[in-house]
């Protein structure tokens, strides 16, 4: 039952101000040499991923990264469109992260007042890890975006039921799981509040409105639900705000029913708007499951240390990290028994991970991002606590302790940042002395690091012949080629042949083992050595 028109806390004629501000700020920031860092490896994988046919994408998937396959082909339709710059590989993340932060604002206005959406926000858009992976051609923005957009439009279906938002959470949550599988621990948070809301209702799983809004202040910007200017966050009943009673259940609803019917019907409606996601995922998840030991190869199992880097992580700087959950423990203290769906959508998607991750190696940092907007919608309720000055000031001085990891994330998308792979300048010293006729031989092959991938996509049509590649990584539906058993017989005519290994090498050849490398050794001798960040390059030349 909605409330009357009298009884709705009013809306201010500046409240688009909340939303679009960190929208704005957010995008200015994402957007602020965005195509100063090299592609890294796993936007190198993107990047050979989104170029192939979508026959090819298909294959993919059912050989590796399952999981990642809807984004591969949604990027595969956006590079068709805008081209395959670092830019414009990097532009959809740089929009959803804008998105993810008006919605944070958005959501935090609807739990904790105008004030604190809004700081939410501007927090969120000052954050080195929002740069970081709204300036990285892989899901997590998307990912991020569409989960405050699942827990927005839950708040509106559990306050104001009907199938029209449940409809937008079926097709959010459905868009969630596709982006990232993992991102779907989310649901024990969103489960979690609709068990209370069903039981209970909205006051008991802490969905209520805030207090009654203030008049805007003197600076233009909405001064909404400021206990300083002695407007209370909460009502005298348990912190439940008596300008939010007229969205509670009331003993029949609309047409005489029981709250206990509408409760059963929440719950039902909720369960049959995770179906399209349920058929949408399970494919993927069988996929995935069968793909995990190539996928996670490199991952460890988690420990307890892995948790207290954890924040630094997300934020991409350990001080900001440190202040966020520091600020988000006070709002969650401050906005009591609304805090529930923020701190759920932090903490149990961490810990259900964290569980997972002590017994396969699931746990990877970068997997959590999506749980930053719910811990900035806290810090954001911690900062309405005071007048806007001081809150901004705060907002600020993260952004100040971030700009050291700003600037670095800008030359590098490496971890650690002080281990850059420059693969194009090796691709520049090949391209400055290449010759027609001349091959490339990548050591090692089957690696993270994409060598192969790197050259290639610095290079283009100007890349030497990859000599020894007898099925390449489209062929193989992989994200690695195959190498012929002789390489002495595949390198047999070849003249000049580019060596290029990881690492910096004074002897590159001595680097390249097996077969590979007794053929090289065999029949080549070293001309020039070219080191760069992360690699060298070498020209060989054959013998007599």
């Amino acid at each position: 039952m909605t409330a009357p028109a009298a009884s709705r806390p009013p809306r201010t004629r500046r409240g688009w101000l909340v939303w679009l501000l960190p929208g704005l700020g957010t995008l200015l920031v994402t957007l602020a040499g965005i195509g100063r860092a090299q592609l890294w490896r796993d936007e190198l994988a993107t990047w050979s991923a989104a170029t192939r046919p979508v026959r090819d994408l298909v294959r993919l998937a059912g050989t590796i990264d399952a999981a990642t396959g809807p984004y591969y082909l949604f990027m595969h339709g956006w590079t068709a469109l805008a081209g395959t710059s670092p830019t414009a590989l990097r532009l959809p993340s740089a929009l959803a992260m804008a998105g993810a932060a008006a919605l944070t604002a958005r959501l935090g206005a609807r739990l904790a007042g105008d004030r604190a959406g809004l700081l939410a926000g501007l927090l969120f858009a000052v954050l080195p890890g929002t740069s970081r992976y709204g300036q990285e051609a892989r899901p997590y923005a998307l990912a991020t975006l569409l989960a405050v957009l699942a827990t927005l439009l839950l708040v509106e279906a559990l306050r104001r039921p009907g199938w029209r938002w449940f409809t937008g959470y079926a097709l959010a949550v459905a868009a969630l799981g596709a982006t990232h599988l993992i991102a779907l621990t989310l649901l024990a948070a969103h489960g979690l509040v609709v068990l209370l809301a069903a039981a209970r209702g909205p006051a008991a799983a802490g969905l209520t409105p805030p207090g009654p809004r203030q008049p805007p202040d003197p600076a233009g910007l909405p001064a909404l639900d400021d206990p300083v200017a002695g407007a209370p966050l909460t009502g005298p009943a348990g912190g439940d705000p008596v300008a939010g009673s007229a969205d509670l259940p009331t003993s029949t609803g609309a047409a005489g029913e029981k709250p206990a019917g509408r409760g059963r019907g929440l719950l039902w409606r909720w369960l049959v708007a995770l179906l399209p996601a349920v058929l949408l995922v399970a494919p993927l998840v069988l996929l995935a499951r069968g793909q995990r030991s190539r996928q996670l190869n490199w991952v460890d199992l988690a420990r307890l240390p892995d948790l207290s880097a954890l924040p630094g992580g997300v934020a991409q700087s350990g001080v900001v990290g440190g202040l966020l959950v520091g600020l988000a423990a006070l709002g969650a203290g401050r906005l009591g028994r609304r805090a529930l769906l923020p701190v759920a959508a932090v903490l149990l998607p961490v810990l259900l991970l964290y569980a997972a991750g002590t017994v396969q190696p699931f746990w990877v940092t970068r997997y959590l991002v999506f749980t930053v907007p719910f811990a900035c919608l806290l810090a954001g309720a911690a900062l309405a606590g005071v007048r806007l000055a001081p809150a901004l000031a705060v907002v600020s001085l993260a952004g100040l302790l971030g700009l050291p990891d700003q600037a670095a994330l800008r030359r590098t998308h490496e971890w650690p940042r002080t281990a850059p792979i420059d693969y194009a300048g090796a691709a520049g010293v090949i391209a400055d002395q290449a010759r027609p006729g001349d091959a490339i031989v990548f050591s090692p092959r089957r690696s993270w690091l994409f060598l192969d991938l790197g050259i290639a996509y610095h290079l283009g049509a100007r890349e030497p012949r990859d000599v020894l590649v007898v099925r390449d990584e489209r062929q193989r539906a992989d994200l690695w080629a195959s190498e012929c058993d002789r390489p002495a017989e595949c390198l047999a005519g070849v003249h000049r042949v580019w060596l290029v290994v990881s690492g910096r090498r004074d002897d590159p050849m001595a680097a390249v083992g097996g077969a590979k490398g007794a053929a090289l050794r065999d029949g080549y001798a070293v001309t020039t050595v070219a080191p760069r960040p992360g690699l060298t390059v070498a020209l060989l030349t054959r013998r007599g």
